[in-house]
């Protein structure tokens, strides 16, 4: 019996994407579900809890999960209309080649062969060329097994240098410039801190569409009495109801924490005892915050002096804080420097590792903490280990039997992979849940990068825009098909529960994986039979390091409702809080809080630099880019589930009236936006709450309506993220619609 019927929607390209709709069964408030299983949503880093209604192998709605204490049942639009990826017409159900003479330029064909296809070109393009040739792109919102499986598949199955994450294009600013600050890269505490924290500081954060429900943390601080500032070129919901709104001139962010430093040294808003007693560097970092004084920090952010004042005078003489941001300050060819600039100012106030004294990134993927420590980074090892060190290498090679000669060197990131395929060193690659073709930078190039290859191969569980180049593609799991762990934005270790099971032939990823190295003839360490096989080993791999799981287990996250790493033994409740006195540390060993042998954090100089790309006669505009509630990074999902398509249906070009009326453009008209990479031709969103020189224009959309044609591929040098805020544009009314 089919429970829901098919979609009114007509389409010619049967991979859609199409719009799912709630109808039939899933109307009928009257049927009672089979089962109603506690797992977590699918989209975000703050991955809230939900209960998913099952009726014959089949999502058909939600009830909230009051009990889970992250969320309380509260949920965003996209997690109250997730369950409509589930039973979706665009559904992979079989594997495919490409074929250009088939209905949407692929044909089906049987698992097994599709699995010795790519097996033998893996195989073929190794001999040939040489290991390195095949390269692997995975994902961070997949459970921390199938990162952890990925990152193994490539150091001892293949033994290839080539695999990253697109976790490279969220979190790796944040990621380097935690480890530079403090030795370790997890938020410094709970979201249950922000609420009786006194003051606020929000940077390049849109947490009421990105991350909803921390905007609920945020308010209940604020009815606690706390004072918000926010950082930010646009007057995002949450800066609407905020105390002081700073409106920095993107690019401009390490001004800004400069200028705030050299305020709280010029009034002594400084806790001294802190500084000298668990920290090193701050001296150096004086010595340059001097040239910050408030009039040049003005000069440069755009942000008025009297505004710069008054926020060094709220974050300095607070007694409680917590400071969060996001991508906002991280996708910056400077990302890293930034973070660090946040960093000092959390610092030089002496405000973190107690209560309500915080310092936190908002993570963007459903897994973005998780997938960045255990091995699919392209110079990581588990547990957050380093794949270049030869202490680390020895520990994991131990754990998978295997000669640590044998572990290929540190890899590259992903874009650069893309330039290796230019370059014709990589002539292979998998990925998996992976969608470059619309969420990296310059993607024109990227294009022409996967029209090079002879072979790809893409895992996933609907046909997105990159697979459509694939030679192979096949069918992987849906979140809610498998389960597993992920850590969320506060670093608990939550558990993700299968409610249904993969659909025709599609599989779950980590036994896809499997399947292949087995058809390589080599299976050895492959030879799970479950994700809670790969989570015990898993944990053995972690034991010792940074991030360190050897103490979690399934049973141990359902008892408390997550748990928080470090977690180092099976008797240890886990670490909410980074930082305190006496906790948990295997660099320091009880010489301090933080994670280096002296037990100090470090200042770290952070010196302004304009962004790669600034403004200049011709192209006389600053873009960048962003989300929308209603959407979720590539779009994959969120672009094939009705409501919240209908919420926002296509991206506009979003600009001030100010600029508006300069272009002769309003609300609603098509208005063209250009780089020197490409353009796009949108409909024009005249707002007040965006600078007059900057226009905003959302990455979601593939194709011409693609922010990414635009963006310049320029890196930071440390992190390797892309500089996604800012570049230089140039805008004029018209050219019609190119959709």
């Amino acid at each position: 019996m089919s429970i829901i019927s098919p979609l009114s929607i007509s389409v010619t390209d049967p991979f859609g994407p199409t719009l799912a709709y709630a109808q039939g069964i899933r109307l009928d408030t009257g049927v009672e579900p089979d089962s109603l299983v506690k797992t977590h949503c699918c989209f975000c880093g703050q991955q809230c809890g939900i209960q998913l209604k099952v009726k014959d192998n089949q999502v058909i709605g939600f009830e909230p999960w009051y009990e889970f204490p992250f969320n309380q049942g509260k949920l965003c639009p996209k997690g109250v209309k997730r369950y409509l990826q589930g039973a979706h017409p665009d559904r992979l159900l079989h594997a495919y080649e490409r074929d250009s003479s088939a209905p949407g330029g692929f044909k089906a064909m049987g698992y097994e062969q599709a699995i010795r296809r790519v097996a033998g070109e893996i195989e073929r393009i190794q001999s040939q060329y040489g290991r390195d040739a095949f390269a692997l792109l995975s994902g961070a919102s997949l459970t921390t097994e199938k990162t952890y499986l990925m990152g193994k598949f490539a150091h001892m199955t293949l033994r290839t240098s080539n695999i990253d994450y697109n976790g490279r294009l969220c979190m790796v600013s944040a990621a380097a410039g935690n480890k530079k600050a403090f030795g370790i890269d997890r938020a410094a505490n709970p979201w249950t801190d922000i609420v009786g924290a006194e003051v606020i500081w929000i940077s390049g954060a849109n947490v009421a569409e990105c991350a909803p429900i921390t905007t609920d943390y945020v308010w209940q601080a604020r009815e606690h009495g706390a004072k918000i500032i926010v950082v930010d070129p646009r007057i995002t919901p949450i800066a609407r109801t905020c105390d002081l709104f700073l409106p920095v001139k993107p690019g401009r962010d390490i001004a800004l924490f400069n200028g705030i430093l050299h305020l709280m040294i010029a009034n002594d808003w400084l806790d001294h005892d802190f500084i000298n007693n668990h920290t090193v560097g701050f001296a150096a970092v004086a010595e340059h915050v001097q040239q910050w004084t408030p009039a040049h920090t003005a000069q440069v952010t755009g942000i008025a002096e009297r505004s710069i004042r008054q926020a060094a005078e709220m974050w300095g003489t607070a007694s409680t804080s917590f400071l969060m941001h996001a991508r906002g300050i991280e996708h910056h060819s400077k990302g890293v420097q930034n973070v660090l600039g946040a960093i000092n100012m959390v610092l030089a106030s002496g405000r973190i590792g107690r209560p309500h004294c915080g310092y936190a990134t908002i993570t963007g993927q459903g897994n973005g903490q998780g997938g960045r420590e255990h091995g699919q980074k392209c110079d990581q090892l588990p547990g957050g280990r380093d794949l270049g060190n030869p202490e680390h290498r020895a520990y994991v090679a131990g754990v998978w039997g295997m000669n640590p000669d044998d572990l290929p060197p540190p890899g590259v990131d992903a874009y650069e992979i893309f330039r290796k395929i230019d370059q014709g060193e990589i002539k292979g690659l998998l990925s998996l849940c992976f969608n470059p073709v619309v969420s990296l930078p310059d993607n024109s190039f990227i294009r022409a990068q996967l029209e090079k290859l002879e072979f790809y191969v893409a895992i996933d569980f609907f046909l997105n825009e990159t697979a459509r180049y694939a030679d192979i593609v096949l069918p992987g799991s849906l979140h809610e098909e498998d389960e597993g762990v992920v850590t969320t934005a506060e670093g608990r270790v939550i558990k993700i529960n299968q409610a249904v099971t993969p659909p025709g032939d599609a599989r779950q990823d980590w036994r896809i994986i499997q399947d292949i190295a087995r058809a390589m003839g080599r299976a050895e360490g492959m030879a799970f039979h479950s994700p809670v096989e790969v989570f015990a080993e898993l944990r053995q791999a972690s034991k010792g390091g940074i991030a360190d799981y050897s103490g979690i287990t399934y049973e141990k996250i359902e008892a408390q409702d997550g748990v928080f790493w470090p977690c180092p033994a099976d008797d240890h409740p886990g670490t909410p809080r980074l930082f305190e006195p006496g906790s948990w540390n295997p660099v320091a060993q009880g010489k301090g809080p933080f994670y280096f042998p002296d037990g100090k954090a470090r200042f770290n100089v952070a010196a302004y630099t304009p962004p790669t790309e600034d403004v200049d006669e011709e192209y006389p505009l600053i873009l960048t880019t962003g989300r929308v509630v209603s959407q979720f990074l590539s779009g994959e999902q969120t672009r094939r589930i009705g409501p919240l398509v209908d919420n926002y249906p296509e991206p506009r070009i979003e600009m001030h009236p100010v600029l508006a009326q300069k272009l002769g453009v309003a609300d609603g008209e098509w208005v063209t936006a250009e780089t020197r990479r490409g353009r796009t031709t949108l409909r024009a969103l005249v707002v007040n709450s965006i600078r007059p020189d900057t226009i905003f224009i959302p990455y979601h959309w593939p194709g011409r309506q693609s922010a990414n044609q635009l963006t310049i591929a320029a890196q930071d040098p440390i992190s390797k993220i892309p500089e996604y805020k800012v570049c230089a544009v140039r805008v004029r009314k018209g050219g019609g619609s190119e959709q």
